[in-house]
């Protein structure tokens, strides 16, 4: 979602910035995989490093046991990760061995919260980088505060909502999605409208005294407005294992796979409310003007919070309740779009690194001939 954009714009620059695409292979469902990639219009990864799932510790090794020899034959000259999964740490700690330039899209995030494996690569990441992209100018003051040059970092807003922007025409009305599933779409008939849900966080899913309860006030939230609740194969599975699922069966829940983009842009497009513990989802619902219901106790986005249409109310079911009353009765946030979530952030991200490219480039050769 981060990279079609950027590819996008590096293709149509003048001239254009030649990219070699590196899939390692992290997010490993197949299915899913070849659905994202022809969703977002990418084209099909130059290399698959094709690392799978594992531990933390395995898969980030993996991916720069893997990664290392791309360097050494292709010698690029920079690097460009984006976000906070597991590889985009692996690959910059790869760069920082081999002295490649690293570049963040995506940086100066901040969640504070040390236990959440994210924050750990956001923050080491961005020590690293040579150019760091920010989505909001409160990531700018983060950097600052962690000791991070203010030359290196470069606010060009959000790509994530590039990719919304371009592909909302293309979306799957939510009663079409229903029908792919196999689902009567008349549960999307209600005057109140219906909800939105996903959970896939593990300290939101992985213990049982956690997740019952988020179950169980989902379960009183669909008594007052139908939810539409995307099941992440996580949690799924621990559903299964702490036999919760009798919680979630009603005709006022649908549960469905896990979605498409395209099909869950169509979901979030329709919705009346969502409820979820994803970062992305905070800033979707933000650009499309939903009032977003966030289970987790922090966020590294909060723009959505201050400007946007996110509400943190942890796991506390009566925070939930009372998010729910409050949007049902016309009363939820209502929100506005940040500064340059306009569509158009890769199109400054390639402008900057064209020239920052070509300055290192001139650097190199003076310093050569001196």
């Amino acid at each position: 979602m981060k990279m079609a954009p950027i590819l996008r714009a590096f293709a149509a620059h003048l001239p254009a910035i030649p990219t070699l695409l590196v899939h390692t292979g992290q997010h490993y469902d197949r299915d899913m995989n070849d659905r994202l990639f022809a969703d977002l219009r990418l084209p099909h990864p130059d290399l698959n490093l094709e690392v799978g799932s594992a531990t933390h510790a395995v898969q980030t090794a993996e991916v720069m046991r893997r990664f290392e020899p791309v360097l050494d034959t292709h010698k690029p000259s920079c690097v460009m990760v984006v976000g906070d999964v597991n590889s985009t740490l692996a690959c910059a700690l790869v760069c920082a061995k081999k002295d490649v330039p690293v570049v963040h899209v995506e940086a100066g995030l901040r969640s504070y919260d040390r236990a959440m494996p994210e924050e750990i690569n956001r923050v080491l990441t961005d020590q690293i980088a040579d150019r760091l992209y920010t989505t909001e100018r409160s990531a700018h003051l983060n950097l600052m505060r962690e000791g991070v040059a203010e030359e290196r970092v470069h606010f060009v807003g959000n790509v994530m909502i590039d990719s919304l922007l371009s592909n909302r025409e293309h979306a799957h009305p939510a009663a079409q999605v229903l029908l792919m599933a196999g689902v009567a779409p008349e549960v999307l008939d209600e005057p109140c409208g219906y909800g939105v849900v996903t959970l896939h966080r593990p300290s939101n899913v992985d213990r049982l005294d956690r997740l019952e309860p988020l179950l169980s006030v989902l379960r009183e939230v669909s008594e007052r407005i139908p939810l539409v609740f995307a099941l992440h194969p996580r949690t799924r599975a621990n559903i299964e294992r702490f036999a919760l699922l009798d919680l979630l069966t009603s005709d006022r829940i649908v549960l469905l796979p896990p979605q498409g983009y395209l099909e869950m842009l169509g979901l979030l497009t329709g919705a009346r409310l969502v409820l979820s513990d994803s970062g992305g989802l905070q800033e979707e619902t933000t650009a499309l003007g939903v009032p977003c219901l966030t289970m987790r106790e922090n966020t590294e986005r909060p723009i959505t919070v201050d400007q946007g249409t996110n509400t943190l109310v942890g796991r506390d079911p009566h925070a939930i309740r009372k998010g729910v009353d409050e949007i049902l009765s016309g009363a939820g946030k209502t929100g506005r779009i940040p500064e340059f979530w306009d569509g158009r952030a890769a199109e400054r991200i390639a402008a900057d690194l064209s020239q920052w490219l070509l300055a290192r480039h001139a650097q190199r050769c003076q310093e050569f001939d001196e």
